[in-house]
């Protein structure tokens, strides 16, 4: 069974910094690209930051890019995101996602997220 845990989330202050984590289990970790992702009240999810299975190849959504750092230990099955520089605009759940081959086709898996807020 697939499962994605995210932790890390908290209320910290405009300028602070947060790292989020993601303990993943269920599938083989160290060949997937990981995902994050984040949910505004009132938004729809949008993308955060990705990285390769072997952690290259991360990118990010222009609203983070420079602040926000994604990385990964395979040995631990974990992905984080480093968060810095943080905005009452970055105010959101977050979630990580794996997109998992299983059976001849492609599934999305999600984790429960995480809330950050970033307020004075």
């Amino acid at each position: 069974q697939v499962q994605l845990v995210e932790s890390g989330g908290g209320l910290v202050q405009p300028g602070g910094s947060l790292r989020l984590s993601c303990a993943a289990s269920g599938f083989t970790f160290s060949t997937y690209a990981m995902n994050w992702y984040r949910q505004a009240p009132g938004k729809e999810r949008e993308f955060v930051a990705s990285i390769g299975s072997t952690g290259g190849s991360a990118s990010y959504a222009d609203s983070v890019k420079g602040r926000f750092t994604i990385s990964r230990d395979n040995a631990k099955n974990t992905v984080y995101l480093q968060m810095n520089s943080l905005k009452p605009e970055d105010t959101a759940v977050y979630y990580c996602k794996a997109r998992i081959y299983s059976s001849g086709r492609y599934y999305q898996w999600w984790g429960q997220g995480t809330q950050v807020s970033v307020s004075a």
